[in-house]
């Protein structure tokens, strides 16, 4: 298999590609940017590469940022919008961090971050494949709890819509949401709304 067939093999196998898996299979970078220059390929993001047609979904950013960023997890609006908990639309992608962790920085797509330690970071991380790229996604509840712990930059009407929405379509269980709230230490000021949705 010579060079071109390998980088697109690889293309067809991990959806999107960026120079280091080209490297990784032992192929200069360089011969990614002729197949792009050639048509081979399209870039669908700074430094990262897909096939011509490729199927993406509406979440390709999400796939984008998990590429760029695997150590992430989407949270905040953008893992309501992806949980389908919300009417809010989300023009960045919000991902949450470790506290110690370098702050990554692209201009595309545009991210929002938000940290976390210990249990707040990683309780609730689910995976989910975004065009064939694993994806870490808090859960509905974490991402309920964590839109209560965060209520001054989304809006307390968002963290109410969502604890709604997540009730009404039994994306997540009392329980759950319960020991959400405990972990991201907001039971007190989920309580009362806890209550009023039983």
């Amino acid at each position: 298999m010579d060079r071109k067939q390998k980088i697109m093999e690889l293309a067809r196998q991990m959806g999107l590609i960026r120079p280091r898996d080209v490297e990784a299979a032992g192929i200069q970078r360089e011969y990614l940017l002729r197949l792009y220059r050639n048509g081979d390929l399209i870039r669908v993001g700074r430094g990262l590469y897909a096939l011509p047609g490729a199927q993406t979904s509406e979440s390709l950013s999400l796939a984008e940022v998990a590429k760029r960023v695997p150590n992430a997890v989407i949270c905040l609006i953008s893992a309501l919008e992806f949980h389908h908990i919300t009417t809010q639309i989300a023009h960045s992608v919000w991902i949450a961090i470790e506290n110690k962790q370098w702050e990554p920085r692209f201009e595309y797509p545009p991210i929002e971050i938000v940290r976390f330690s210990g249990p707040a970071f990683s309780f609730g991380v689910e995976e989910h494949e975004v065009d064939r790229i694993k994806v870490k996604i808090y859960s509905p509840a974490k991402t309920v709890a964590d839109c209560f712990k965060f209520r001054s930059k989304v809006g307390l009407d968002v963290a109410l819509e969502a604890l709604r929405e997540t009730w009404r379509s039994r994306k997540a269980t009392m329980d759950e949401l319960w020991k959400a709230a405990k972990i991201c230490r907001v039971a007190n000021a989920m309580r009362p709304y806890l209550e009023a949705v039983i």
